[in-house]
């Protein structure tokens, strides 16, 4: 911590190529950290709550390797991020679609919704893959079972 003026205390952060960073007082980096967090409850990425709350991605990240309690909130906030895209893909999926002037179905439409519900599919299933991943099951069927034989090699020396 460095001192600027009596009684205020500042944290000068630095990023990974050790260039002085921007100054942030405990108040203000308090607050930064709560719009991030908040951001990111409400469906933005840290990236984009980082952006918006005016801080570098890095910098945010520093700060949460530092911290043990920032860590546990964002944890939180994350796995809130993960309900909400998730809830999000359902109301993308159950939303009508449109029709053309002469009454048909807007086929762009369709295609669009479809693109944006496989897009946050593909998201959730990198985020919590235990919970929105390809489950990968390895049986055979009840007449046949899969075995495991073991494989010996036999080298002979003449």
């Amino acid at each position: 911590m460095a001192k600027t003026k009596p009684g205020k205390e500042v944290a000068i952060l630095q990023s990974a190529d050790a260039r002085p960073s921007k100054a942030y007082t405990r108040q203000n980096k308090s607050d930064i950290e709560d719009k991030v967090l908040q951001g990111m409850r409400e469906g933005l990425s840290a990236f984009r709550a980082c952006k918006l709350a005016g801080v570098p991605q890095g910098t945010f990240n520093g700060w949460v390797d530092g911290d043990p309690e920032l860590a546990e909130r964002y944890v939180r906030a994350r796995e809130e991020l993960i309900e909400f895209i998730a809830s999000e893909t359902l109301l993308i999926a159950d939303a009508p679609v449109g029709s053309t002037d002469s009454g048909s179905t807007d086929t762009g439409a369709v295609q669009k919704q479809r693109l944006q519900v496989d897009t946050r599919k593909w998201l959730l299933s990198k985020l919590a893959p235990k919970k929105y991943g390809d489950k990968l099951e390895l049986s055979g069927d009840p007449d046949r079972p899969l075995s495991i034989q073991k494989i010996e090699r036999v080298i002979i020396k003449q």
